[in-house]
């Protein structure tokens, strides 16, 4: 238990003070596009609460920090967008890697399920990254906003199904050896699963990975409806098998942004030490609290921030 309150607690309490008394910060500030008149450290003291905050509402809303993050930080903090998606990258993969182990342990996370979309993700997420640092910032601002619109009318629209049915799956599921069974603890009963429509989920997965390396969201908001929705899979495997899908996604394209140098700790440290502080408070309150209300405002919150960076890659 306290090495476990040492890893979840005070190693981002510690990096977050290291960065506040590292005298390079200003420089770093700089560099990260921070030049308003307010001084350097207001703006990443703000991050660091925002990110708290969005911890605890991501948990709540049941989305990935990473499909918030992006979206708001670049519409209303002064920080360069590249900069944003390279730490958006690291706040989405430092969720998916901390749930994944004991998801992975309960038999809700697959990886025959996985991996290969992960693959096929990976290879694109690394070619979206790419793109999106070769394009002008202020076209990845107008995409964002296009893109962070259609999340908005996806998560309006997008049902959910507990058990899907699948009759027969498909010839390449049953060559992968795609399928499985866990023990479900909410009915005290085993589920079995089986997928099918396998080859147009990998087409799809390709686009998603291609999206979340270009604009460095996570991809929760896609991969969960094309594991649940298309392919059958039972909902609690698809939600942990999306973790497993994002840190390998994830893991390649922030490779890719810190190669060019668009990493940088004055805006990383701050937002995934908040982030992980904030979804522990999230997962104790969220037995208390009505998640349907708390959903609702997010998707409202996600409106205002597309609007706003449509806006801002017009020069508004």
């Amino acid at each position: 238990m306290v090495l476990k309150n040492i890893r979840n607690w005070i190693i981002p309490g510690v990096f977050g003070l290291l960065l506040f008394l590292n005298p390079d910060m200003v420089s770093a500030a700089e560099a990260a596009g921070v030049t308003t008149t307010a001084p350097w450290w207001v703006w990443v003291l703000a991050l660091f609460v925002f990110s708290f905050l969005l911890g605890i509402v991501a948990v709540l809303a049941g989305v990935g920090g990473g499909v918030l993050f992006v979206p708001i930080v670049s519409g209303f903090f002064p920080f360069h967008i590249d900069y944003v998606r390279g730490a958006g990258l690291l706040v989405a993969l430092a969720g998916a890697l901390s749930a994944g182990p004991p998801l992975l342990r309960k038999g809700m996370a697959d990886l025959k399920l996985g991996l290969p979309m992960a693959l096929v993700g990976s290879v694109s997420s690394i070619a979206g990254a790419l793109v999106g640092l070769a394009i002008p910032a202020k076209s990845v601002e107008f995409l964002l906003g296009v893109v962070i619109l259609g999340i908005t009318a996806i998560m309006l629209k997008a049902g959910k199904s507990g058990y899907p049915e699948v009759k027969k799956p498909d010839a390449l599921s049953r060559m992968l050896g795609i399928s499985g069974c866990y023990f479900e603890e909410f009915g005290q009963h085993e589920v079995s699963w089986q997928v099918h429509r396998t080859p147009v989920a990998t087409v799809l997965f390709l686009i998603i990975g291609f999206i979340g390396g270009m604009f460095g969201l996570g991809a929760g908001f896609a991969n969960v409806p094309v594991f649940n929705l298309l392919m059958g899979v039972p909902l609690k495997v698809a939600v942990a098998t999306s973790g497993l899908v994002l840190s390998i996604n994830g893991s390649a394209a922030a490779w890719v942004y810190m190669f060019n140098g668009a990493v940088l700790p004055i805006i990383a440290v701050p937002a995934v030490g908040g982030m992980m502080l904030g979804s522990k408070i999230g997962a104790k309150m969220l037995p208390k609290v009505n998640t349907r209300t708390i959903r609702l405002i997010v998707i409202t919150i996600l409106a205002l921030a597309g609007f706003r960076s449509l806006m801002k890659g017009m020069g508004i």
